[in-house]
């Protein structure tokens, strides 16, 4: 989660009281969350993930997707600092976990369109928790790729792993039932 101040009012002079007047902000929390992506995508009509350059109008809506916060006045959102949105950006960008997967494509890039309900698919395929659409995203994708991986142990394995193996496998079998083949 990312907690940023966005100032509301700034410091001024109240002529009035004749007194220096605190500036004022507004606690954001956000959380760049499979959830705040699919509320995004529902508005939008498109991916989100796929998308390279989204228009202001679309990078402010998006923040008040990730927006947890109760109750927040919709004119906060116009008062986001330049600071702010450089803290957003590299809060989406962040990897959130140490974890790495090797890659099984070998550089084949895919032409797949990744949406909201196509990770809602991997969720479900690879018995992933519902509650995880909360996590980082980027931590989520990761879970993604681990599961995936873990699942595909053999599709990565040279010919001459898996007949090692098989043969270590065959020779404990064989051994275990007391036979010679």
């Amino acid at each position: 989660m990312l907690q940023i101040e966005v100032p509301i009012s700034p410091e001024g002079w109240d002529e009035e009281k004749q007194e220096f007047v605190e500036p004022k902000f507004q606690t954001l929390c956000l959380e760049h969350s499979l959830l705040s992506i699919s509320k995004w995508e529902s508005k939008w009509c498109k991916s989100f993930i796929n998308t390279k350059q989204m228009t202001d109008e679309e990078t402010l809506d998006y923040v008040k997707c990730m927006t947890i916060t109760q109750n927040v006045k919709e004119d906060v959102y116009t008062h986001l600092t330049r600071d702010n949105l450089i803290s957003i950006t590299k809060y989406i960008e962040a990897p959130m976990t140490a974890t790495t997967v090797k890659s099984a494509t070998k550089g084949k890039a895919t032409n797949e369109i990744v949406t909201s309900e196509l990770i809602y698919h991997w969720m479900i395929a690879l018995n992933i928790p519902f509650e995880c659409q909360k996590w980082h995203l980027n931590r989520l994708l990761m879970l993604i790729r681990v599961c995936s991986a873990k699942n595909q142990t053999d599709k990565n394995m040279s010919k001459k792993d898996i007949m090692s193996r098989n043969k270590a496998l065959n020779a404990a079998r064989r051994k275990q039932l007391n036979s010679r083949g």
